[in-house]
């Protein structure tokens, strides 16, 4: 348990509490535990955002299973913009992101010039 979370000591009783409740008061205690679990993930996303930098060189799969690499291009409460090497634009959860080393670019030898 860490400072700022509550343990429930009962969940019986809290069960027994919600099932005695009325409707009006199952949708203000609803309401509260949604705001609160918004609060929780955004918290967390910005933790893993806070791993990341505008011009972070990222991979991370699609739906489709394949893999994408990319430049991060703006970082946004929840997820980060990534413009993929194909030119594609993507919004990412930062848990799907990997960050890569950037693509090493050989220059000409400069010394016989």
């Amino acid at each position: 348990m860490t400072s700022e979370s509550l343990e429930l000591a009962d969940r019986a009783a809290a069960a027994e509490a919600i099932r005695r409740m009325g409707e009006d008061d199952l949708r203000f205690l609803n309401r509260l535990i949604v705001e609160r679990l918004k609060l929780i993930h955004q918290a967390r996303s910005t933790a893993m955002l806070a791993h990341f930098s505008v011009g972070d060189r990222v991979s991370f799969p699609t739906s489709a299973g394949e893999r994408k690499s990319g430049i991060i291009f703006r970082l946004n409460k929840k997820t980060a913009s990534i413009r993929t090497d194909d030119g594609q634009q993507w919004n990412v959860h930062p848990a799907y992101l990997m960050p890569t080393s950037p693509d090493i670019i050989e220059l000409p030898d400069q010394r016989h010039a």
